[in-house]
């Protein structure tokens, strides 16, 4: 079995088309049904002919992406979908059906495989640093293997965590590549490879009480004045915070902080709620978890809008990134973030 990394879209444009009708794939908006063409040299005619002044590097890389979705996906396959759009999550699925070109569809939805969807929301704290560097490539469609991927990625689609590669026990990777599978080196999504280097740093060093200390610094960078609730049993309440020289101005909220890996359920949201709704004067509330909340937690939170906020750890790194130079100095010399320029990169 093998394990395919195919994104939907450069911004994740295609993601919810994708996960809601059971497909993969998309793009390549000038490319003609592929369906009679099953090497890759006949995938580059197809290619030239529609794409003629592509340079030969560029029809190299994207014939060889194409042949993947065309021919070396089978039925049964993993396929990964790193998400782009809204939460930072990656959903994992089996291959159902292979290649098909849906002329049906508007021309950025025509070459697809077919996949069943069983996890679409695993959070991305839930996988160690190597896999997401592999998962991080900027293609559209790739192979991932090095490293124990495609065992690891079964494994985070039946338990949900990441156990890391068994190289070390004499496990593993076997030596049959796949045509394709070496594209997984073509290149690096550098906005997400960085981002999921800084996310590994805050759960590592932020764990515990030290991530009540890290959220009440982003606050109070945004103005708010905090209290901090010291280690131990805290009753559902971390962090208060409120507006104004003394704390006591709106808005007043009741923060939680969860720094586990996975998801937590909704018992923790509807603790959350009851303690804003029994602590005279507050507001709202503001969940703090790392991995996020799984699907029941989300349904409780429908109507509730106004009172909850959450923060998995890439909305903690986006608050954090915009006030890091208002941080508390002690706090920021933790955090040794660097500003940096670099080319963007498409993914087709």
């Amino acid at each position: 079995m093998s394990a395919w990394v195919i994104r939907a879209g450069k911004y994740g444009e295609r993601e919810d088309w994708c996960l809601t009708n059971g497909y993969a794939g998309g793009g390549f908006t000038e490319i003609e049904d592929l369906t009679p063409f099953t090497t890759r040299e006949d995938i580059k005619t197809a290619y030239r002919r529609c794409r003629p002044s592509d340079r030969a590097g560029r029809v190299n890389t994207n014939s060889a992406q194409l042949l993947i979705l065309r021919s070396a996906i089978k039925v049964g396959d993993l396929i990964v979908l790193p998400t782009k759009s809204g939460a930072k999550t990656i959903a994992i699925g089996r291959c159902s059906g292979t290649y098909e070109y849906l002329a049906s569809e508007p021309k950025s939805q025509q070459h697809i495989v077919r996949v069943t969807w069983e996890v679409r929301d695993l959070p991305r704290s839930a996988v160690k640093q190597d896999l997401l560097y592999i998962l991080g490539g900027a293609l559209s469609f790739f192979g991932a293997k090095r490293n124990d991927a495609g065992w690891r990625i079964e494994q985070l689609l039946l338990h949900g965590i990441d156990p890391g590669s068994r190289a070390a026990t004499g496990s593993g990777e076997n030596d049959d590549d796949p045509e394709g599978q070496d594209l997984e080196a073509e290149g690096i999504d550098v906005v997400e490879a960085a981002r999921d280097v800084i996310r590994a740093f805050i759960i590592e060093s932020f764990k515990g009480h030290k991530l009540s200390e890290l959220t009440a610094a982003i606050l109070e960078a945004k103005g708010l004045t905090c209290v901090v609730s010291p280690p131990g049993p805290d009753k559902g309440i971390d962090i208060l915070a409120g507006s104004g020289p003394l704390g006591l101005d709106e808005p007043r909220l009741v923060v939680q902080c969860k720094s586990e890996v996975g998801s937590v359920g909704s018992d923790v949201v509807q603790k959350l709620l009851g303690v804003v709704g029994g602590v005279t004067g507050a507001q709202q509330g503001l969940l703090v978890a790392f991995g996020g909340i799984n699907g029941p937690a989300k349904q409780l939170l429908n109507n509730q809008q106004f009172r909850i906020k959450v923060w998995d750890t890439d909305e903690l790194i986006d608050n954090l990134l915009a006030v890091f130079e208002r941080l508390d100095p002690e706090i920021a010399s933790e955090i040794p973030l660097q500003r940096v320029w670099t080319l963007s990169t498409a993914s087709e």
